[in-house]
């Protein structure tokens, strides 16, 4: 099946090689950042973690999104989501290459990723992450890439694929659970020491994932042969609006208790974001953002010809992307540094080596989610240009 990656149309080409400049650019950026040091990036004493660690957040909620895809086939037997259950595995496959990518860049000098095996702390959420994080890619890619092959040869799955594919739902859940009390369970930062951390990371992970295919089913379709049917799209759609209603009360929820109780150590932080302090207010455009997108997109999917109307459902989909993504993949690392534990003030600007490598790294995703997404509709269609 490996060969069908190899053939394809000019278009098909054309965005490759674009891909594989950005991979170099980002390989570039890299060894710069390598051969300098950490100092490369906008981080520093008082914000240490930043926009790698933002990505790798993101991306893991992206990955444990296929949860919505699997659950619904598989327990409740609704066929319509046969035909994207691949392209969600799939998914999260070059996802989760990404998040472990941003977590490399993140430490500095490659060899310290051995300290995990090396000296492995139980006690530590991050120790658990590192396994989770790539056995749920191994995961996903044996089950996405046997039952591809099952289905080209038109033959049933075997059964310890089906003991693969329900193992994945729980590993999928606390998988992402555990991203989030790596957070949550970090002493001395008030923005994330919240009970409601893990929910709000599944339900914007529910949000993000139906949005995110449904604009890859929408290209497809509009590049190839192939075609999902609007029952899988609408209930895509059924999810993520509940998703995002629940995580607005989850905000809403968050937001009184920050100005209710006015606990120092949780207020200074959401005022900075909301309304910035003494002149120090980078984050707050991209805070508003957030919250603006969540709301137009909720405000979009209740419409009922709004959902039927594919133009105006992808760019539902686009902007409610772009608010979770602020809210993960930007603000909720950064954030939590600033004011640090001496009420000092130092904003976070992310420096054009950290984005050029991100560039790389998400260049290099998309292109094995190229090449996965090429093998998945030329088994189903029997298709070989793009």
């Amino acid at each position: 099946m490996l060969e069908k990656v190899f053939h394809g149309g000019k278009g098909y080409w054309v965005w490759v090689l674009a891909l594989v400049a950005g991979i170099g650019i980002g390989l570039i950026a890299y060894l710069y950042q390598l051969q300098e040091g950490m100092w490369v990036t906008g981080m520093s004493r008082d914000v240490s973690w930043g926009f790698y660690i933002s990505q790798f957040t993101f991306l893991v909620g992206v990955a444990a999104s296929i949860l919505i895809v699997v659950l619904p086939l598989y327990l409740h037997d609704f066929k319509a989501f046969g035909r994207i259950t691949a392209f969600a595995q799939f998914l999260a496959v070059g996802t989760l290459l990404m998040s472990l990518l941003f977590i490399f860049s993140d430490i500095g000098m490659p060899m310290r990723i051995l300290n995990v095996p090396l000296n492995p702390t139980p006690h530590s959420m991050l120790f658990y992450d590192t396994i989770f994080l790539p056995g749920f890619m191994v995961l996903n890619l044996i089950i996405g890439w046997t039952a591809i092959g099952a289905e080209k040869r038109e033959v049933p799955l075997q059964w310890w694929v089906k003991g693969l594919i329900y193992l994945s739902m729980p590993w999928a859940v606390v998988m992402h659970t555990v991203t989030a009390f790596i957070y949550a369970g970090t002493p001395g930062r008030g923005f994330w020491m919240t009970a409601i951390m893990a929910p709000r990371f599944l339900v914007t992970a529910f949000a993000a994932g139906p949005a995110l295919l449904i604009i890859l089913c929408t290209v497809i379709k509009t590049l190839t042969h192939f075609v999902v049917t609007e029952k899988a799209i609408q209930k895509l759609v059924t999810i993520m609006l509940y998703a995002l209603i629940i995580d607005a009360f989850f905000l809403g929820v968050e937001y009184f208790t920050v100005f209710y109780a006015h606990i120092p150590e949780y207020t200074e932080t959401f005022q900075y974001l909301f309304l910035g302090i003494n002149g120090n207010c980078a984050l707050v455009p991209w805070y508003w953002s957030m919250n603006i997108a969540i709301l137009v997109a909720i405000g979009l999917l209740v419409i009922p010809g709004a959902r039927s109307n594919r133009p105006v459902l992808v760019a539902a989909c686009i902007i409610a992307l772009i608010g979770l993504w602020i809210d993960k993949g930007f603000v909720l690392v950064p954030a939590a540094f600033i004011p640090n534990v001496f009420g000092r003030i130092m904003e976070y600007p992310p420096s054009w080596v950290e984005l050029t490598i991100s560039l790389g790294i998400y260049s290099l995703g998309t292109l094995i989610i190229t090449a996965l997404y090429k093998v998945v509709i030329s088994v189903k269609e029997g298709t070989q240009d793009l």
